[in-house]
């Protein structure tokens, strides 16, 4: 499960994500991390079976926590050019036999290369 992690100013300046990850005995991916002085924002993966747990963890640290569902989205507008292909980190994209781009989403990261490089805003992550 992908989680986002909002840090307000005093919650920053405290080793949140390493004291969770070894009170819970738990590993998480970092997919994007913007952090500041005074916020910031972290999105990890984390074991689907440990997520309820981990995310309490977080909360009490004072971490406010937001669940991501959604995944990258194919819309109308594609012209199945596979720019999307060339520049994914973890091969969501493929074309099929009728050399449409398929997306696997549940293989997305979050990173949102793919979103940048389509050359008609074809695609979106939805929240």
């Amino acid at each position: 499960m992908m989680v986002e992690l909002i840090y307000d100013s005093s919650a920053v300046k405290k080793p949140v994500l390493v004291s969770v990850a070894l009170e819970e005995g738990v590993l998480m991916n970092i997919i994007e991390a913007e952090v500041g002085a005074r916020e910031g924002r972290i999105v990890v993966e984390i074991d689907d079976e440990l997520a309820d747990r981990v995310v309490t963890k977080f909360e009490s640290h004072g971490v406010r926590v937001r669940k991501l569902i959604g995944t990258i989205e194919k819309g109308e507008a594609c012209l199945d050019c596979g720019a999307c292909i060339s520049v994914c980190p973890v091969n969501v994209f493929r074309k099929d036999e009728s050399e449409r781009v398929i997306a696997e989403t549940e293989k997305c990261v979050r990173c949102r290369i793919c979103i940048e490089v389509c050359p008609v805003n074809a695609l979106s992550l939805q929240e």
